[in-house]
């Protein structure tokens, strides 16, 4: 699995994989890309940490909203994903919070 951080107020656009733009009738499926309950914040922006597979090499990201468009750049191409190792090095060195909805999930 590869991994990235993304901006809250953006979304997914194109997805490619090694042979081309992700093409769901090709593959049969879309491709795996999940949002994990992991968030750090950094310069007062939070970002969600996302898990992809493997196929996967790069992946265009834009804001969801035309407001957050004039502000910024319009769309952004990933193509450097990151390994699990990277995720957690990377959570080293955030200041990191965690907010627990259900305390009954991490009871034994």
């Amino acid at each position: 699995m590869k991994y990235f951080f993304l901006t809250e107020g953006w979304t997914i656009g194109r997805v490619w994989a090694s042979e081309g733009l992700w093409q769901i009738t090709a593959w049969r499926r879309q491709p795996d890309i999940q949002r994990l309950n992991i968030s750090l914040v950094e310069n007062n922006e939070l970002m969600w940490l996302y898990r992809i597979e493997d196929a996967v090499i790069t992946v265009e990201v834009k804001p969801t909203t035309s407001a957050t468009v004039s502000q910024a750049i319009g769309q952004v191409v990933l193509k450097r994903l990151i390994t699990a190792e990277q995720v957690i090095e990377r959570l080293e060195t955030a200041e990191a919070k965690c907010q627990l909805l259900n305390i009954q999930s991490v009871l034994l």
